[in-house]
């Protein structure tokens, strides 16, 4: 159900951005690989599930909306300097970038990712977009949570903004069943065009995250093996 999901995004998201009090400071080869991992489902999912599902539906222009969502979310980074693909570039203290404008860029990405989680839509689809927020939601949490605290919030309110961005995907899945209650006509055409720009903001995002990996954009055996398992697992996903 709604609810189900709903309690899984949100405390994804959660028990993600308190990972990093267990996680030590310089101890970034945990993040690395779950970076890599993500970005490689998400792409995997993309082309093997989402990306077939939206062009075979007869919406015109559908590809105009990918290249929408792909640069929405180039516009976002602007605010966030990556943050969705956990990158933190943390700055030295009087270089300092405000911490509303960050949570403000990524809870407009979050909300934008939850809409097309709508109920009359099919499950296996809904569940496979799921699946891939949630799995790109814990490196951003992480990296979130660490910005938080490197700009200097108490641990209680770094909490809280963690606690509001974790409820916009949710937010964004509620808007879209209002709409779908409230409209007297199919809302097909509205989902495909709305997972369409989702599948341009994940294609930014995961390759952003597949080539920006490592300062010097190689791989060492250990990211390679990853990314490999997730674009396995995607297809796996595909299958079902």
């Amino acid at each position: 159900t709604s609810i189900v999901i709903y309690l899984i995004l949100f405390f994804t998201v959660i028990g993600s951005g308190l990972m990093i009090f267990l996680i030590k400071g310089n101890d970034q080869r945990i993040l690395k690989l779950l970076l890599a991992f993500s970005g490689a489902f998400l792409i995997g999912i993309s082309f093997l599930k989402l990306v077939p599902e939206v062009f075979s539906s007869q919406a015109k222009y559908i590809g105009l909306f990918v290249m929408l969502g792909f640069l929405i979310q180039l516009v976002l980074e602007l605010i966030t300097e990556g943050a969705e693909h956990g990158h933190s570039h943390l700055h030295s203290e009087g270089e300092k970038v405000s911490p509303f404008l960050l949570l403000t860029g990524l809870c407009i990405h979050s909300f934008l990712e939850g809409m097309p989680i709508v109920g009359a839509f099919s499950t296996g689809i809904q569940h496979t977009l799921v699946l891939g927020i949630v799995i790109h939601n814990i490196p951003i949490s992480l990296t979130l949570m660490s910005l938080f605290l490197h700009y200097g919030l108490s641990k209680k309110r770094a909490v809280f903004f963690l606690v509001v961005f974790a409820l916009m995907t949710p937010l964004g899945s509620i808007l879209s069943n209002i709409i779908h209650m409230i409209s007297q006509t199919s809302i097909t055409l509205y989902f495909n065009y709305i997972m369409a720009v989702v599948i341009g903001i994940f294609l930014h995002v995961s390759t952003s995250i597949l080539f920006e990996t490592e300062e010097n954009h190689r791989y060492n055996f250990q990211k390679f093996i990853t990314v490999c398992f997730g674009i396995l697992v995607a297809f796996g996903l595909s299958l079902i």
